[in-house]
């Protein structure tokens, strides 16, 4: 087992819209973050993982999720497989909870103009 307590989360600002807490438990297989979104990330354009799937399950709120031009209204409760190469924003005010396999890493995450 491997247990990541609250306090030891490390926090990463996206975008003044995004705040990602990500719960480090080293496995390279999964991992997971808790997201705080109240508005667009990114900015603008997209962004694109080259490696991992995320799994988004909307914890609290609503919004849309855009990927490539296909839109998406998501509320609380609801869950969205984003896979590997599709290219992605989000835009509301939600808390999501997102696993990706294999464990995120930030060299694999892109933004990209469309």
């Amino acid at each position: 087992m491997k247990f990541v307590a609250k306090k030891d989360r490390v926090k990463h600002l996206n975008n003044k819209f995004c705040v990602a807490y990500e719960y480090p438990t080293g496995d390279k297989e999964i991992n997971g973050a808790v997201i705080e979104l109240s508005g667009r990330y990114p900015d603008k354009g997209r962004v694109v993982n080259e490696v991992c799937k995320e799994l988004v399950q909307i914890v609290k709120g609503e919004g849309m999720l855009n990927v490539d031009g296909r839109e998406v209204l998501l509320k609380e409760g609801d869950q969205v497989l984003i896979e590997q190469g599709e290219r992605y924003y989000f835009d509301g005010k939600m808390t999501l909870f997102v696993p990706c396999a294999p464990a995120w890493y930030p060299a694999q995450h892109k933004e990209v103009k469309k």
